[in-house]
């Protein structure tokens, strides 16, 4: 578990990751360099889920032997499986990551949402519903690992 105070908006007790596939762990289906061993390291202290439409077929492939688990989702109504999913786990103790329309849901429902403008892009209903807005999935990574970072851009 990683917890956070946040002054002037109380803490975060964070359980879970939740992070979308392409366009925030990878590009045109690769896995962006560095994020192996980033999420290698989070894996101590969270449990790492990856939600993927899977558009390039690659996901399950590239993610095997890291900490984490795939689900491979189904081309229509992304957008709610991947908000079911955050439910479930608990969404107060859930961080979630994304760059699609699809993720919009999902980084609302999460007790914090990171939005990823990558080499993909984001897409503005992802922007505007996160609580965080980055420029790499490396940086957000990065956020988690380092905690006190999260405090520097949320505190009020």
């Amino acid at each position: 578990m990683i917890e956070i105070a946040i002054p002037g908006d109380g803490s975060l007790q964070l359980k879970n990751l939740v992070l979308d596939y392409n366009g925030t762990l990878a590009c045109s289906g690769v896995l962006l360099e560095g994020v192996s061993e980033r999420l290698t390291a989070l894996s101590r202290q969270l449990a790492v889920y990856v939600l993927t439409a899977d558009t390039f077929g690659t996901a399950a492939a590239v993610l095997a032997g890291l900490p984490c688990t795939v689900h491979i989702l189904p081309q229509i109504g992304q957008d709610h499986a991947k908000m079911a999913f955050v439910a479930q786990l608990g969404r107060g103790e859930t961080v979630c990551v994304g760059n699609g329309r699809n993720d919009k849901l999902m980084l609302q429902a999460a007790a914090l949402g990171i939005a990823i403008v990558g080499p993909e892009g984001a897409a503005t209903e992802a922007v505007l519903a996160a609580d965080i807005v980055v420029p790499d999935i490396r940086v957000a990574l990065d956020l988690l690992l380092h905690p006190l970072r999260l405090v520097a851009t949320l505190r009020s």
